[in-house]
């Protein structure tokens, strides 16, 4: 091991950028070269776009990390026309779906909504934001609690928590007690009705500054910190393999997607940090591959619909003149639709779901001017609940070795199902769901559940495990079983069912993983 370390990361999401952080802030001299296949899209390198003003320039910049669907930008990826065919769309803005239907598209009949995004930043560059902290069976169990609260107060800290943004709105207040009336009695104490815990900065006007892996990655990208000197971030640059001899990772093979030149770039450890599917995906290609890669995939499923909330309920708990402050405070912010987010958490036996409420003045679709609702003066809900899916071997993805996706990488196949376990607790969340819109105002858009892999939310397919019986993907510290300095990070390595954002679940792994490797390093 040299004086001076040099580790790479693979993924500039907040993920890596926790790893970066971490082993910069624990390690006094080593190095962090960061690895990202997709562009920087903001000036701040990992910059959330939702602070980005300009409608125009928001939109471009969404489109530039849409990958094989980033039109007339693709080949600032590095993707070649030739591969690209017509009528390609992408999921949620930002993203591209992995199944986009052209040639080196990837196989997923059973997972129509898994998609990604291809940028600095990862998807922190278009998440909502949201940060609950995983409870009951949720919980990494082989992780004692007093060290897990620890590393979920850490998460908190790199991630800008903020536990009661909104907290005075008033029409926020006034869903609350909606809900509240409708279900507090059957929630257990902590685990009742309340704002939605969220990242990012509260601004005098009101406004929210969201939280990307900018702020994860803090010093690290400010020019005047001596951290930055020790750290390199390079956009546009596919790893393709990661070397080994033996148990020991000695660095990558990267590809410049600019120039298309390809080098080999050394190390004392690497953390591999893509996402759910990729960073299994390199693993393979790499030859790397323990029984339980790409297995166990698992995410929340969403059964959502939208409210328009009732004018009497709400004028017998917000004034004329509350309503129009906030009204007049929303208008300044008007790039930003999220007014305010409650929730239900999950709590076991009884609510073993998750809901999210987020209020706005339109709804996220056009309502014909002449729908009785049209122009509701009290706004609506966005409303969604989070049902867990329970690990399988069955459910994953395999990878070809015959077939290649659009990188030359090897193709990926999703294989998924709902059992009975999980449409037993959907049509539960369903009828909750229904009782919350009930109690809120009058339904514009039915409960629906969305297609698999409309949560964005991956896990599971690099899972954590306490012992090396082919189950998990790696050890309680993210080292993948059988090397001594290759480390895994991100959602996959969440081994357990979860009902909502795990981003925080996965920072607090990945900053105990960090501080690991740091020591390893010497």
């Amino acid at each position: 091991m040299s004086t001076s370390p040099h580790v790479v990361i693979v993924g500039s999401g907040p993920i890596g950028s926790a790893y970066a952080r971490v082993i910069l802030e624990t390690h006094p001299t080593a190095t962090v070269t960061m690895f990202e296949a997709g562009p920087q899209l903001t000036d701040i390198p990992g910059e959330s776009v939702r602070n980005i003003a300009d409608p125009d320039a928001k939109e471009r910049a969404r489109e530039m990390s849409q990958g094989p669907q980033s039109g007339a930008l693709r080949e600032s990826l590095g993707i070649p026309a030739g591969v690209v065919v017509e009528g390609m769309f992408t999921a949620r803005q930002g993203t591209h779906l992995l199944d986009f239907g052209g040639e080196g598209s990837a196989h997923a009949p059973t997972f129509p909504a898994a998609a990604a995004a291809t940028n600095v930043g990862g998807q922190g560059a278009h998440w909502t934001c949201a940060i609950p902290r995983p409870a009951f069976s949720e919980k990494v169990l082989f992780i004692p609690d007093d060290e897990w609260d620890e590393l979920i107060a850490r998460a908190e800290s790199l991630l800008h928590a903020q536990s009661a943004a909104f907290a005075d709105s008033a029409i926020g207040g006034a869903i609350r007690t909606l809900l509240e009336r409708e279900f507090a009695a059957e929630l257990p104490e902590g685990y009742g009705v309340g704002t939605l815990p969220v990242a990012g900065d509260p601004q005098p006007d009101g406004s929210m500054r969201w939280a990307g892996a900018d702020v994860v990655l803090g010093p690290l990208i400010d020019p005047d910190d001596p951290l930055s000197q020790r750290f390199h971030l390079r956009d546009l640059s596919l790893v393709r393999r990661v070397e080994y001899d033996g148990g020991r990772v000695t660095g990558v093979v990267v590809e410049d997607l600019r120039t298309r030149t390809t080098s080999t770039v050394e190390a004392d450890a690497v953390v591999v940090a893509a996402d759910a599917f990729r960073s299994p995906q390199l693993l393979w290609a790499s030859g790397i591959r323990p029984p339980a890669l790409g297995r166990y995939l698992t995410e929340h499923h969403v059964v959502i619909s939208t409210v328009a909330l009732d004018g009497e309920r709400m004028s017998e708990l917000v004034s004329d003149d509350a309503l129009a402050a906030e009204l007049a405070r929303r208008a300044k912010h008007a790039a930003d639709p999220v007014a305010a987010v409650n929730r239900i958490p999950f709590s076991e036996p009884d609510h073993p779901f998750s809901a999210q409420v987020m209020y706005a003045e339109n709804p996220p679709f056009q309502l014909d001017p002449s729908h009785p609702h049209a122009g509701n003066r009290w706004g609506y809900v966005n409303m969604g609940y989070g049902v867990r899916k329970h690990p399988r071997v069955e459910d994953g993805v395999t990878f070809s070795d015959d077939e290649l996706d659009y990188r030359g990488l090897p193709n990926m196949t999703i294989e998924y199902e709902l059992t009975d376990a999980e449409n037993a607790e959907i049509a539960r969340a369903t009828e909750h769901l229904q009782r919350a819109g009930q109690a809120l105002g009058e339904f514009v858009a039915q409960p629906r559940l969305l297609p698999n892999g409309s949560s964005l939310h991956y896990m599971g397919t690099m899972r954590m495990g306490p012992a090396d019986d082919g189950t998990s993907v790696a050890d309680p510290y993210s080292v993948v079983w059988g090397f001594e300095n290759l480390v895994v990070g991100g959602n996959a390595l969440i081994p357990t069912a979860n009902t909502m954002n795990p981003t925080l679940t996965s920072v607090a792994i990945a900053v105990r993983g960090a501080r690991r490797l740091a020591d390893s390093l010497g």
